[in-house]
């Protein structure tokens, strides 16, 4: 180390030649908001100069171009990225994004803790700086049946890896506050560390408890006026645009010069479709800059504010000392991306042939049984049911409660009103169950969908119009190991195969990204309106307020807790 800490010395004294030296180009100053015209001299994976004339063994010429330091997703699961983390180091990296913190609770729970552990390989492994923050929710709550469950014990043991930065997203915001014993090892175990939150619609009195607890980042505001709230209570605010969760416009305004400080970016859910379509972090920043958002507020989130609210010290600058994780633009209000720097290498294809890689996990984990449109009827009873009503670009839902949809003994998709049947089939082997329900927004008219993404513990999910379809697509998905299937006429119509834990597939992104066109052409075919069906889909099985969600055990109120019979 004595050697290399020389070496960084010398090269930038500019006594000896950089390895790599920038010329003829600008860094954005997110200290002074300045455009500074400077070469930037990097030795090994560390910026060693600025402000000063330099010479390197290797020197590129960036032609009037702006050097901005390299993008932190501050929030994401890998898995719903529907690839390998080598993949997604792939896909992801040439977008800027040069460090990203993961929770692979996804993965988790459906394998419990060797899927955290095969991220963590695969983290010391890829280009790009994964860092991973060990999965606090698995189950994410009890009314639900997972493929695993963690306590604290068994998360200790991982908690001082180079890779891991803390305990991820706390979403079970009702057990923090009521101070269950389970929350409470968890949150007593990592105390002093890092604590990511999950506090959608969370206000008042049970936010400062909720904070009190040690917990100090929220990426499910979803309002300026929610997000104001908890600036304000000291929370940083991860601002989130992803697949499904779309919360960039409403947060837009409050990314500003005095609060950049406590707000980064995160995208939680996004798919290869939609960053070959729209990009990644890049999106957001010139997206947000266009809505009205501060340029140098938004560079900040997207790095060095980030960096400081997850303890990374070593970078978010362009400045000596500092990563050289570094992302070459053209423009900052467009983050129209040329090239890009991780470690101070040149990220392309060279640089990601040397990686080495690990055989994937998780096969044939779809052990869900053979299911009958039987199995999905739903008996008539009552003067009402309990329907789940998706509201677009959000994971909260609606609670509606509609007239009996008619008056055979089985009650049936009502397509007039855009009701149609959902159920949560258990996958994983352990008791069979399936909760069938009532959701409003999809507008299939004919057919299923079904997944085996489904938030958080990875049963399968379907929505349809017919029985029989819908079993069919259950089925199916335990024939291809998981993934995403489209039926209709008793026909499967498309489909794209997870079989890694039912989350990833073993293809190169671009081959998923093609299959998701072919996905996505077959669910419109049958009507289907939402943008992104599949990852709706996924979410309406999450435990987030209001007001109901599925289970394999029935619909329940999230409100009362309480499971609503069919």
């Amino acid at each position: 180390m004595r050697e290399i800490i020389s070496k960084r010395i010398d090269q930038g004294r500019g006594t000896e030649k950089a390895d790599l030296v920038l010329k003829n180009g600008r860094f954005f100053d997110l200290v002074t908001g300045e455009l500074v015209e400077s070469d930037i001299a990097i030795c090994g994976d560390m910026i060693v100069g600025t402000c000063e004339d330099y010479e390197g063994v290797e020197e590129v010429d960036l032609d009037g171009k702006i050097v901005v330091p390299g993008f932190i997703d501050t929030h994401l699961h890998i898995e719903s990225s529907m690839v390998t983390p080598f993949e997604f180091d792939r896909c992801v990296l040439p977008y800027g994004v040069t460090t990203a913190l993961c929770d692979p609770h996804e993965i988790a729970n459906v394998l419990g803790i060797e899927g955290i552990e095969y991220f963590l390989k695969c983290a010391e492994r890829t280009i790009m700086d994964v860092r991973v923050q060990l999965s606090s929710c698995v189950p994410a709550t009890q009314m639900e049946t997972s493929g695993a469950r963690l306590e604290a014990k068994d998360l200790t043991p991982l908690m001082d890896h180079p890779k891991v930065i803390g305990l991820a997203e706390f979403m079970n915001y009702p057990g923090v506050l009521n101070k269950d014993e389970e929350c409470l090892d968890k949150l007593e175990a990592f105390a002093g560390r890092h604590i990511d939150g999950h506090a959608p619609l969370v206000r008042g009195h049970d936010i400062n408890g909720y904070l009190a607890a040690g917990i100090s980042t929220d990426h499910e505001t979803t309002t300026a006026d929610e997000a104001m709230e908890k600036l304000r209570k000291g929370m940083h605010i991860l601002v989130r645009e992803g697949s499904v969760s779309k919360d960039l416009h409403a947060l837009a305004p409050i990314i500003t010069e005095r609060n950049s400080p406590f707000i980064a970016l995160c995208t939680d859910d996004r798919n290869p479709l939609d960053i070959a379509e729209q990009g990644h972090l890049d999106y957001m920043i010139r997206t947000a800059i266009k809505l009205g958002a501060d340029p140098l507020a938004m560079y900040r989130a997207a790095s060095i504010s980030a960096a400081r609210a997850y303890g990374l010290k070593d970078r978010g600058l362009v400045a000596p000392g500092w990563r050289a994780d570094l992302v070459i633009i053209s423009d900052l209000n467009e983050c129209d991306i040329s090239d890009v720097y991780s470690a101070g290498r040149k990220v392309d294809n060279a640089l990601f042939a040397t990686r080495e890689t690990i055989p994937p996990i998780g096969r044939d984990s779809v052990r869900s049984r053979d299911i009958t449109a039987r199995d999905l009827h739903i008996k008539s009873g009552g003067n009402e049911a309990h329907v789940i009503g998706i509201v677009p670009g959000k994971i909260i839902t609606q609670h509606i409660r509609s007239e009996v949809l008619d008056g055979r003994p089985e009650a049936n998709a009502d397509l007039g009103r855009d009701i149609i049947k959902i159920s949560i089939i258990e996958r994983h082997g352990k008791n069979g169950n399936v909760g069938t329900g009532f959701v409003n927004g999809f507008g299939l008219q004919s057919g299923a969908i079904a997944s085996t993404v489904c938030h958080d513990h990875h049963n399968i999910a379907v929505v349809g119009v017919d029985d029989g379809d819908m079993a069919l697509a259950a089925n199916r998905l335990r024939e291809i190991e998981g993934g995403f299937v489209v039926v209709d006429g008793g026909e499967v119509l498309a489909e794209v195969a997870l079989p890694i834990a039912g989350l990833m597939s073993l293809e190169p992104f671009e081959h998923v990204r093609d299959q998701l066109i072919t996905l996505r052409a077959a669910a419109k075919g049958l009507g289907v309106t939402l943008e992104e069906p599949f990852l709706q889909l996924a979410f309406l099985a999450l435990p987030v307020i209001p007001h109901l969600k599925i289970t394999d055990m029935g619909m329940v109120d999230v409100d009362r807790f309480q499971i609503i019979p069919s």
